[in-house]
């Protein structure tokens, strides 16, 4: 559910806008940006939380959370209703996706943990490869159904999941870890991230020289100088700053956050292109986006025993070449009057399998250098990582994009892309500095090296 609602939402932006009339390209990207900031700040405080009190309590509460708020969006009479549901819904999304990892490694027995982990973020990746085309379908009806179709899988959880998931039972508090979560911490970086995202989506309207643009981009900064400085403080901060120093984390973790502005901006301007520049509908741009996506899975399983013998930089490092390759083309080859095959299909197939290789590739260097204690926290982080990389990345976009993306200002979207590049080779360049581990017995054996352990 998590997974698969940002990619149907995504498709589904455009008919959003039509129905709220007079609703801007900047006002609907905080339909996809409330979701990740707020996801990105409650996720190491969730983690937390399952750790505390049990994976299944706070998936089965994330779940609970996660399908009220989606039929809050479904009936959501304007655009900033949405914006505020969908921030609800993220919440329960921070609750769900860390704990039903956690769930996962305690259930299956320890010869299998690899296994149930691929098979994870395998589905993930399925998700990812559905979710254009389910989006492009319920969007055909209404595109209320894109938020609608939560409820009932959620009901469905709801009522197996206490007698069927089975729990590992409350975890024992780590020494010095007595105090409650960082909530403040995360307000911090809630409004930090959100007013930057707000400076770049202002840009065009207010003037890169404005005093808004200027004034929101120092509040930015200072509140998220307040965030580290509390972080640095606070017993159990929403960013641990002791896990950014092992070895090979940090910059695995700053790797996931540029790979994620790229792969966010890349996805929109796809959903944008199809929908503005070519006029598709919500359909055929699902079927338009879904190849590349499909390769995804496949390679995100496969990438793992290759990275085990060659250290997980290589794999990432030609993930982003082929991800490059693709936005390339797409600069160089596609334009209005350009059919799908040759203009769209080969960089969707290219960034697929930049995909496929690097996300995973990049999310396992991260997490199988964590002691197992830290599991869920440090999966947390990454994916805290890779959301406010999602929300930049939208931001960026829609800053280069201008006010409107119609057939006449196509110009725009090469700006965008190079953009895209240039957030793909800084990627290139924060992999260069992850190291191969060694083999230690603190590692989690549900994510050796190479092997990915977070959702695609």
């Amino acid at each position: 559910m998590a997974n698969l609602d940002v990619f149907i939402v995504n498709v589904a932006l455009p008919d959003v806008g039509r129905h709220f009339t007079g609703a801007s390209l900047s006002s609907l990207s905080w339909i996809l940006n409330a979701y990740a900031v707020v996801f990105a700040a409650l996720l190491v405080p969730a983690g937390r939380f399952a750790d505390r009190t049990g994976p299944k309590r706070a998936y089965l509460g994330g779940i609970a959370v996660f399908t009220v708020a989606s039929a809050a969006c479904a009936v959501a009479p304007g655009v900033w209703s949405l914006v505020g549901a969908r921030a609800v819904q993220a919440a329960g999304a921070a609750f769900l996706t860390p704990s039903s990892l956690a769930l996962l490694v305690a259930a299956a027995p320890p010869a299998r943990r690899l296994a149930a982990v691929r098979a994870w973020t395998a589905m993930s990746g399925l998700a990812a490869a559905l979710g254009p085309v389910a989006g492009g379908l319920l969007t055909q009806l209404d595109w209320r159904w894109v938020f609608l179709v939560n409820v009932p899988a959620g009901i469905a959880v709801l009522l197996a999941g206490p007698r069927v998931v089975r729990s590992p039972g409350r975890g024992a508090a780590p020494a010095g870890r007595t105090a409650r979560p960082d909530l403040a911490g995360a307000g911090l970086l809630t409004a930090g991230i959100a007013a930057l995202a707000l400076a770049l989506v202002k840009s065009n309207d207010w003037g890169w020289d404005s005093g808004g643009v200027i004034g929101t981009l120092v509040a930015a900064a200072v509140l998220l100088v307040l965030f580290v400085r509390r972080s640095a403080r606070h017993p159990e901060p929403v960013l641990p700053l002791p896990l950014l120093r092992v070895p090979g984390f940090a910059p695995a973790s700053v790797a996931n956050l540029l790979f994620a502005v790229a792969f966010a901006a890349m996805l929109l301007s796809a959903v944008l292109w199809c929908r503005q520049v070519w006029h598709w509908s919500a359909l055929r741009t699902g079927l338009a986006i879904a190849p590349g996506p499909l390769m995804v899975p496949g390679l995100a399983v496969g990438a793992g025993p290759l990275a085990r013998r060659t250290g997980a930089a290589p794999i990432a490092i030609a993930g982003c070449a082929a991800f490059a390759a693709g936005i390339a083309w797409w600069t160089w080859m596609m334009s209005p009057d350009d059919g799908y095959a040759a203009g769209m299909l080969p960089g969707m197939l290219l960034t697929g399998v930049g995909v496929g290789l690097a996300l995973p590739t990049l999310v396992g260097a991260a997490v199988s250098a964590l002691p197992p204690r830290d599991f869920s926290t440090g999966s947390g982080m990454v994916t805290m990582a890779r959301q406010i990389g999602t929300v930049l990345g939208v931001a960026m976009l829609i800053a280069a994009l201008g006010p409107d993306a119609a057939p006449g200002g196509a110009g725009a979207f090469d700006d965008g892309w190079r953009l895209v590049l240039l957030a793909t080779l800084a990627t290139a360049a924060a992999c260069l500095l992850i190291r191969r581990p060694r083999p230690t017995a603190a590692a989690p054996a549900a994510a050796p090296p190479g092997d990915s352990a977070g959702s695609v």
